[in-house]
């Protein structure tokens, strides 16, 4: 492929979206630059405080119940106040508490102020999703989420090689760090971010019925869909603890396990955006099956990899494909199937079904492990995948085209246009 055609590809995959997403995405990929606890987090309990194994997991657990809670909360507030103020309010608190994360000493505290980290950090992401949304015309979504996504994994993956090298002379200074970077994200959305929101119908026309969580509940094809976001995200999270946990067992060390997962950030950050230009316009449906064959049969296929570095790697090479096709198509569904008025609400459900999986996988791969091994837990995986491909295959079949599309909470007159919502932009005393 000559340099010219690579230029060309790289261009038609980044043209057409607007500055606003620009701007957003930069937010996102520094907020990502920044992360430093949720990478360390562990060790700078154990190795630096001194506190045990159990108790590191106990605050980790904490992390994660506080973004359970926020998942809710932010996507309410998404709604009520709007996307800009609470991103603002997400990102501001965000850096407060991993600032003080850095001081506290009591154990109880550092478990009080953990929780409050998870919650506040997690509180920006239906934000985030619903900015997207509004923003980004319908055509370009899956493309805008796939850049969105590989901003992140771009972004962790340099912020954790920094990390290793910032905990080895101050923990304190990954901890300041993250904050700063935070703050940055936070005057950057205030500066160049207005509220994008969609305004509502006007007065003395026909009204976009009200929508409150129990729209979202009641939403039977769009729980449908967060349910399955569950079973995949169940299946993607144990690469956190169930495989290092069997890799340790099949005489693996650390390093091997950090090259394994090397192997998934790198592939991320290849090869993401010329595969979202390859399905970008296909059938969601068959994405979604196929992605979800990849993450279970990509995971059940470690219980052949052995003690073979290179079979494992290639067991991460085929649910990490899995990944790559899932994360943009089906953040594109989930906004096919929201109202625009409760794009917060609907992305905050969509959030709490991988809150909640982050809770519960490493608790279930943990137990699986050790009651009937990790080829059971690695079969288990493979049963969730086709589980899943078969869901998304059944749920899919009567969706209409995307042209067509209507969530249940708008399937009445008067919804405001999906291609072009009216944007409030802020009050020149906002500072935009």
């Amino acid at each position: 492929m000559s340099v010219a055609s690579v230029r060309r590809a790289a261009q038609e995959s980044v043209s057409g979206l607007p500055r606003d997403f620009w701007w957003l995405w930069t937010s996102t990929l520094v907020n990502r630059l920044g992360a430093f606890v949720s990478v360390f987090l562990a060790l700078y309990l154990t190795v630096e405080r001194g506190y045990s194994a159990s108790y590191a997991g106990l605050v980790a657990a904490l992390h994660g119940l506080g973004g359970v809670v926020s998942s809710i909360g932010g996507g309410v507030m998404t709604d009520r106040l709007g996307r800009r103020p609470t991103l603002l309010i997400a990102q501001v608190a965000t850096a407060v508490a991993v600032a003080v994360l850095g001081f506290v000493q009591s154990p109880v505290a550092i478990a009080a102020v953990a929780f409050v980290v998870g919650m506040a950090s997690n509180a920006s992401r239906p934000a985030v999703q619903a900015m997207m949304a509004d923003i980004v015309a319908p055509e370009d979504r899956v493309r805008a989420f796939a850049l969105n996504y590989w901003a992140i994994n771009l972004g962790f993956a340099l912020s954790s090689v920094a990390a290793g090298f910032i905990a080895r002379y101050s923990y304190l200074i990954g901890f300041l760090g993250e904050a700063v970077m935070t703050l940055a994200c936070a005057i950057l959305v205030f500066a160049k971010l207005p509220e994008s929101r969609p305004a509502a119908a006007e007065a003395g026309g026909p009204q976009e019925p009200a929508i409150g969580m129990g729209t979202v509940l009641r939403d039977g094809r769009y729980m449908g869909v967060v349910g399955l976001s569950f079973l995949i995200a169940l299946i993607f999270q144990q690469s956190s603890v169930a495989l290092p946990v069997a890799m340790g067992a099949n005489g693996f060390s650390t390093s091997h396990y950090g090259v394994a997962m090397a192997v998934n950030g790198v592939l991320i950050v290849a090869v993401q955006i010329p595969v979202t230009r390859f399905i970008e316009h296909r059938d969601p449906r068959r994405l979604l099956v196929l992605s979800a064959l990849f993450a279970g049969y990509g995971f059940g296929l470690t219980a052949f990899a052995g003690s073979s570095l290179g079979l494992l790697m290639l067991t991460v090479c085929v649910w990490t494909l899995g990944e790559i096709i899932n994360s943009p198509t089906q953040m594109g569904l989930v906004v096919r199937l929201s109202p625009v008025h409760g794009r917060g609400r609907y992305q905050g459900v969509y959030t709490l079904s991988w809150s909640a999986a982050g809770l519960i996988a490493p608790l279930a791969g943990g137990v699986v492990i050790d009651r009937f091994g990790a080829d059971t837990l690695w079969a288990g995986c493979a049963v969730i995948g086709t589980v899943a491909a078969a869901g998304y295959w059944l749920l899919m079949r009567t969706l209409p085209p995307a042209e067509q599309a209507t969530p249940v909470a708008a399937r009445q007159p008067a919804r405001v246009a999906e291609a072009g919502p009216s944007v409030s932009r802020p009050r020149a005393a906002s500072g935009s």
